[in-house]
């Protein structure tokens, strides 16, 4: 059976890659400096890394956060679970809708809420098996 399951590895890879725009931006003022470049080009190393740590910062907040925006991903009962929700001690989903399965059902094909008894998805009318 196919769901929908919010993932956090999307946010937790954008907090890897701020710690390394935050580096080059250190990088980049440390020679902008170095070689006595126009003050304009240190700025932009300051400015990069400004917004470099506030990407990291939000990124690992909402990879670690209860309520946060997720990029959600269809999955399958053979796939295994986000080990991020394991360590950040999430419920998984099979353990949150284990008596609710049916009424709690998605489109295999979009991803679209279906209603207990659907034969057809809404979104996009393909039968649901």
């Amino acid at each position: 059976m196919k769901s929908i399951k919010p993932g956090r590895g999307p946010s937790m890879m954008g907090g890897i890659v701020g710690i390394g725009m935050a580096a080059f931006g250190v990088f980049w003022t440390i020679m902008a400096l170095r070689i006595g470049a126009p003050w304009m080009f240190a700025g932009f190393g300051v400015i990069f890394i400004v917004i470099a740590v506030s990407n990291a910062v939000y990124n690992f907040m909402n990879a670690t956060g209860k309520k946060r925006f997720s990029e959600y991903d269809i999955t399958s009962d053979e796939e295994e679970s986000d080990p991020l929700n394991e360590l950040f001690g999430e419920q998984t989903e099979e353990s949150v809708n284990a008596g609710n399965r049916e009424a709690y059902a998605f489109c295999p094909y979009c991803g679209e809420q279906l209603d207990k008894g659907d034969k057809y998805c809404s979104g996009c009318g393909k039968r649901i098996q």
